[in-house]
Order: C-alpha cells, then structure tokens, then sequence
C-alpha cells in the first residue's frame, strides 16, 4: 500500500531581495522538503515574470505543495491560480498588500503596478484551501481591503493584531505560527471562522 508523500512547501516572497532574518527565509531553513522561488535578476516588477518564475519552480516538483506567501508574493500565488492548474494542497497568504490603492513613499506607485500587470487584483474564489494572515496597522494595506480580499478568494481570515507588515522592518525574524498554519494546510481541513491571538499570544 503507498502512502502518499508528504507535500513539498513552497515558499513564495515578495519583490524584495533575499534576506536572511525574514521569516520565510528562516522557516525554510527549518523545515524539511522545502523549495523557494528564487528573486528575479531582471523584470522584478513585472507580473508575468513573477507568476513564469513560480510556476517554474512547481514544475519540477511531483506529489503534493502546500504554498507559503508573503507580501507581493501572495499576489504572485493569486494571479498563478487564475492561469495555471497544478493541483495545490494549501496555501498560506501573509499580509497580502494592497496593490489598487497609493502605497506608502519608496514602495511602487498605481501607474507602475498598473503597467506591470499587478491589477486589477483577481477575486475569484481559488481552487484549493488558504489562510490569509492580517495585520491591522499593514502599512501596505487596510485590514478591512485585506478582510474582503480573504471573503472574495474564500480564505480563511486569521487575524494576527498589530504586526505591521510582518517583516523584518516591523520585527520579523522568526514567526512561529507560520509553522503552525502550514502543518494545518499540510494536513487538515480549513476552518471557516477568523481567529485572533488570545493576549499575550505570539503572531
């Protein structure tokens, strides 16, 4: 009798460069049948390239994926879903940003998003189980557009507190429950209700 394989965890970042003390980068480092999509040398901005460079990476891999997003990295895995068909056992969306409103100063603008191909941003349901992680002071988006984003792609909400953009900037490092959420997705049935962290919880 054969057991199926234990899924292969993707991670999926942001637009950012590689950076060690970011709480993927570290999760990767510690867990076991882990691959990350590599950071683009040219076109980091472009959408294709993005959605092109995960949908290379799940290529080459047989057996079952649960996804790990952060950041622009969850509108990568949105806009991969509406192209592609690759069964997906789960998936995890943190602090997705809000790429149809201004962002705050160095961050990309509408316009250059727009030519991009980064909006609109899709809104259909996604064709396999997800839980989005929110902020509630996100710099990059307004909990309740995060909150309707979570409803339109039918994900579970967890919402995390005051956790800023849940980057090394806003002071992570290491996330625990990110293990937590993925051994969820890796192996149960989503829940359908939001969650907070009791006080004194760790995000």
């Amino acid at each position: 009798m054969s057991r199926t394989p234990p899924p292969t965890i993707v991670m999926v970042p942001g637009l950012r460069d590689h950076m060690p003390d970011h709480w993927q980068t570290i999760l990767a480092n510690t867990i076991e049948n882990c691959r990350s999509v590599p950071p683009l040398e040219k076109d980091r901005l472009n959408r294709r390239a993005q959605v092109a460079a995960l949908d290379e990476v799940l290529s080459d891999i047989r057996g079952p994926v649960v996804l790990v997003a952060h950041s622009a990295g969850v509108m990568t895995t949105v806009h991969w879903a509406q192209r592609h068909h690759r069964p997906v056992k789960g998936a995890l969306l943190a602090a997705p940003p809000d790429f149809e409103r201004r962002l705050p100063e160095g961050y990309p603008t509408p316009e250059t998003l727009a030519g991009n191909g980064w909006t609109p941003t899709p809104r259909t349901p996604l064709p396999f189980p997800s839980i989005v992680a929110a902020s509630t002071n996100d710099p990059l988006a307004h909990a309740d557009r995060v909150a309707g984003l979570a409803r339109a792609w039918g994900s579970r909400l967890v919402v995390l507190g005051p956790v800023g953009h849940l980057n090394p900037a806003s002071g992570y490092g290491a996330w625990p429950r990110a293990e937590e959420f993925v051994r969820e997705l890796a192996g149960a049935s989503p829940g359908v209700s939001a969650t907070r962290p009791a006080p004194g919880q760790t995000p």
